[in-house]
């Protein structure tokens, strides 16, 4: 994948972050319609900010992206900013939510993120497959009855 570099006025700059923010209680909230519109609520703030979505992926329980955020804005701010508007436009466009969210807080408190440098093909592969691997585990960790002792069936 070319590295692009991006520009402001006066600047030159490839800053990427891989960021992962969870629903409030990790409720599995995030599938079907309010999937959707969460992700096109995402996608339009960071439209609005100039922030590019480079990969993005939304779990039932998290939301996993990969953003070029220009350098005059803080990642903080940035998260700041997406998660308290996704809040109310999500709330605006499902208000019958507000009664399993109390104060209309869509989003737990903080995030995980990490700065990208050159592994940005890395990240979005993981972000793509990353629910793919999830059930394949979770296929793979069912385990038949078996008896502990290594006792087989008749034996004593």
């Amino acid at each position: 994948m070319a590295q692009k570099a991006y520009s402001l006025s006066h600047t030159k700059w490839m800053c990427k972050y891989h960021v992962v923010f969870t629903p409030k209680y990790r409720r599995k909230v995030i599938y079907n319609q309010i999937r959707s519109d969460i992700g096109e609520i995402l996608r339009k703030l960071c439209e609005y900010k100039g922030i590019e979505i480079i990969e993005g992926h939304l779990m039932p329980d998290h939301v996993h992206v990969l953003l070029a955020i220009p350098p005059k804005y803080s990642v903080s701010s940035v998260m700041g900013y997406l998660k308290g508007k996704s809040s109310l436009m999500a709330f605006d466009k499902h208000a019958n939510m507000k009664y399993k969210f109390g104060n209309r807080k869509f989003w737990a408190e903080g995030y995980y993120v990490s700065t990208v440098g050159l592994n940005e093909a890395t990240i979005a592969k993981y972000i793509r497959e990353q629910e793919k691997a999830d059930i394949a585990i979770d296929r793979l960790s069912v385990k038949e009855c078996e008896d502990p002792f290594g006792r087989g069936p008749g034996r004593k």
